[in-house]
């Protein structure tokens, strides 16, 4: 009986958002992630913003801690001036309309901090990353995990624009055990959850939470 490498786990799950309706992208480092999250803003608001604007509203994104981050997230209509002057009204997330709102994964995205990174898997709403995932081979104890995510947002996650601020939700699992995390300033291991359906029986493997906690609509509910 052959062992499932943690690359193999990783690109099957990949294949499972994507059968969710999550657009694979390429993302290998923040340029990549700056690039990306102006065209997502671009099209979330029919406009087309010039380099000085986009910069500005990086200034308003690039700066606070996971909590502000967070606020920033929910906050339905943000403000800059354009290049004319005029007040420029934009949203980072459609809460009123769902179908208008971009779900992207990517993975192995290199962070350059303290030391460099690279983690498993990102996913994306509308440019912007909300959600982390490290996965492990299957008998490799989920904590090693946890731990890893923890040098992610020690070393690296706060650094440059700190776009890994936004992350809300934390995901790790070694494919039979599946568990989730909320971001904090400080999380600590008896703070990860299983997930479980109606009846409370509980969703451990990684494709069955996959259907059950990252659709769509769900995934919204639980950020919003």
């Amino acid at each position: 009986m052959t062992t499932q490498s943690e690359a193999e786990l990783e690109n099957e799950f990949i294949s499972r958002l994507n059968s969710l309706g999550y657009t694979s992208v390429t993302v290998s480092d923040e340029a990549d992630l700056l690039l990306n999250l102006k065209e997502n803003l671009e099209r979330l608001n029919d406009l087309k913003l010039s380099d000085s604007e986009f910069q500005r509203i990086l200034n308003i994104l690039g700066k606070g801690n996971v909590f502000e981050r967070a606020e920033l997230l929910r906050q339905k209509k943000h403000h800059i001036l354009n290049d004319k002057g005029k007040s420029l009204y934009f949203m980072l997330v459609d809460q009123d309309d769902n179908s208008k709102n971009s779900y992207e994964v990517t993975n192995q995205v290199t962070l350059f901090g303290k030391y460099k990174t690279r983690g498993d898997v990102t996913i994306l709403l509308n440019g912007l990353p909300v959600m982390q995932i490290e996965l492990k081979r299957r008998g490799v104890e989920m904590k090693e995990a946890f731990n890893q995510i923890m040098r992610y947002k020690k070393d690296t996650f706060s650094y440059g624009y700190g776009f890994y601020q936004f992350v809300q939700l934390f995901v790790i699992s070694n494919g039979v055990n599946t568990k989730y995390f909320a971001n904090n300033r400080a999380p600590n291991f008896q703070q990860t959850f299983f997930w479980a359906d109606k009846d409370n029986k509980r969703i451990s493997s990684l494709n069955d939470f996959s259907s059950a906690f990252l659709n769509h609509s769900h995934l919204m509910d639980m950020i919003f």
